[in-house]
C-alpha cells in the first residue's frame, strides 16, 4: 500500500501480520523503566484514531511519564507527533506551560526554537485518564546525533549551530514567556524537519516491515521505530520538568549530574539553573565524557562527590554564596573550609578539554566559565552569552 507524500483524509489499513512476535517474558522498552506499571500507560494501538482525527502510524519514543506516536492528522492531512502521558500524574507541568507559551504575544525568533503545541485533549484508558499533546513530528536528538558522528562527538561548527539555536531558545523562554526549563539535555533537543516526505517514507516503512511486538495481558507493547537522519535546527523540547518564572522555587530539579550548586544545596534557585545547564550541554556535546560524575567508588551518585568535583574545575565557593543556607554546613564548616570529607580530585579544564590548543581553546573555555559560576547572579543571560566571540566565530564567513 503506498503512502502519497500527503497524508489522506481517511484512515489507514496497518497490517495484522507480518511482524516480529516477542516473547511475553522479555522486558521491552517502557517495561524496562524502574517501578514501571502496565496500569499507568495507556494502552496504544497502530492504527488507533485518537479524538476522531490523529491516527496513530508507529512509535517514536516512551519515558516513564509518556509514550510518542507519529500520527496522520486526518483532519489537516499532516503528520503530527502524539504525547500520551500516563494516568498517574497528580501534577500535570507541560500542558500549563505550552499554554503559557502559546499565549505570550511575541515575535522573538526564539518561539521557531521551541516546540510548538497544536492541540491538547484527554482520554479516558482502562485505567483511568491520560492527558495527551499534539506537536510537530521532528527528527532524533542530538543525543543520538552524537552516537552516530565520528567519535561520538560534535565538530565546532555543529555545536555552534546548536548552543545558538539553544541560547535563543532559552532567551524566548527567559524574557518573553517567563519560563524556566530546568531539564536541559542533548536529548530535549530534536532535530527539525522541513520535507513531509520524511515522515511519508516512515509511514511506508511501518506498512512495509512492521514494528516488532508483544502482547501481554491484553495490551500490545510496541517497538519504536527508530529516526532516519535529518539536518534540521535543533528545537527545544520536554517541558514536562519546566517552572514558571514567578514565585520562589527551591524543590529539587535537573538531571543529577547537571544539576547547579545552588540547586544541590537546596537554596532558592532562578532563571540562571538553565545557563549553568546550557554549559552541561555545551560539554557533554564536544568532549568525550561528562564534565562531572557526582559517582562515589560504588558507582552511586553522591551530592559531596559533585561538590568535590565543583571545586576543582570551579575553585572554593566565596562565603557569601555559602551562606545562603545551613546546607552548606554539611560539606563546609563555619568559615567556609572544606571539611574534607570527600577528597578534591586533582582536575581543571585546562586538562579535561583535550579537543582544541591554543587561542581557541582559550576562546572555548572562557565561554564555558561564563556559564559555571557559584553565584548564580553572575551567570549571564542567554542573550548576552549568543554574542559570545568563541560562539560567534564563523557566523558571518562567506
Amino acid at each position: 500500500m503506498a503512502s502519497s507524500l500527503q497524508p489522506s483524509s481517511q484512515p489507514l489499513e496497518f497490517p495484522s501480520s507480518g511482524f516480529k512476535v516477542i516473547a511475553p517474558s522479555t522486558p521491552v522498552e517502557e517495561e524496562s523503566i524502574p517501578n514501571y506499571k502496565a496500569q499507568r500507560y495507556y494502552p496504544v494501538r497502530i492504527g488507533e484514531v485518537f479524538n476522531q482525527r490523529y491516527q496513530v502510524v508507529a512509535k517514536l519514543g516512551y519515558g516513564s511519564s509518556s509514550t510518542v506516536w507519529l500520527c496522520r492528522d486526518l483532519g489537516e492531512r499532516r503528520y503530527i507527533a502524539l504525547k500520551v502521558y500516563v494516568n498517574s500524574s497528580k501534577v500535570h507541568r507541560e500542558l500549563p506551560i505550552y499554554q503559557r507559551i502559546n499565549q505570550t504575544q511575541s515575535n522573538h525568533s526564539g518561539r521557531a526554537c521551541i516546540r510548538m503545541l497544536l492541540d491538547s485533549f484527554e482520554i479516558r484508558g482502562p485505567d483511568g485518564k491520560h492527558i495527551c499533546l499534539v506537536h510537530q513530528p521532528l527528527g532524533m536528538s542530538l543525543h543520538d546525533l552524537k552516537m552516530r558522528a565520528r567519535g561520538k562527538v560534535f565538530s565546532k561548527e555543529v555545536l555552534r549551530i546548536s548552543i545558538r539555536q539553544l541560547l535563543v531558545a532559552l532567551d524566548f523562554l527567559h524574557r518573553d514567556a517567563h519560563i524556566i526549563h530546568t531539564d536541559l539535555q542533548p536529548s530535549n533537543l530534536l532535530m527539525g524537519i522541513d520535507d513531509e516526505s520524511f515522515f511519508a517514507q516512515y509511514e511506508q516503512n511501518e506498512l512495509d516491515d512492521p514494528s516488532p511486538r508483544k502482547s501481554l495481558d491484553g495490551r500490545t507493547i510496541y517497538l519504536s521505530r527508530p529516526l532516519p537522519l535529518s539536518f534540521g535546527p535543533p528545537v527545544l523540547c520536554d517541558f514536562g520538568e519546566a517552572r514558571f518564572g514567578e514565585g520562589v522555587h527551591r524543590d529539587d530539579i535537573m538531571p543529577d549530574v547537571y544539576r547547579a550548586p545552588e540547586v544541590i544545596l537546596g537554596m532558592k534557585w532562578s532563571y540562571s539553573v538553565d545557563i549553568w545547564n546550557a554549559a552541561m550541554v555545551v560539554w557533554d556535546l564536544f568532549e568525550h565524557s561528562q564534565l562531572f560524575t557526582g559517582r562515589r567508588s560504588d558507582g552511586k551518585y553522591d551530592d559531596g562527590n559533585h561538590l568535590a568535583e565543583m571545586i576543582a574545575i570551579l575553585g572554593p565557593p566565596p562565603p557569601g554564596f555559602l551562606a545562603r543556607t545551613e546546607n552548606s554546613l554539611r560539606y563546609w564548616d563555619e568559615n567556609g573550609k572544606w571539611r574534607d570529607l570527600i577528597p578534591i580530585p586533582n582536575a581543571n579544564l585546562e586538562r579535561l578539554e583535550q579537543r582544541l590548543v591554543d587561542g581557541d581553546k582559550d576562546g572555548f573555555l572562557q565561554f564555558v566559565r561564563k556559564m559555571l559560576t557559584w553565584i548564580p547572579e553572575e551567570r549571564p543571560s542567554a542573550e548576552e552569552l549568543i554574542f559570545d566571540p568563541w560562539l560567534m566565530e564563523g557566523l558571518f564567513d562567506s
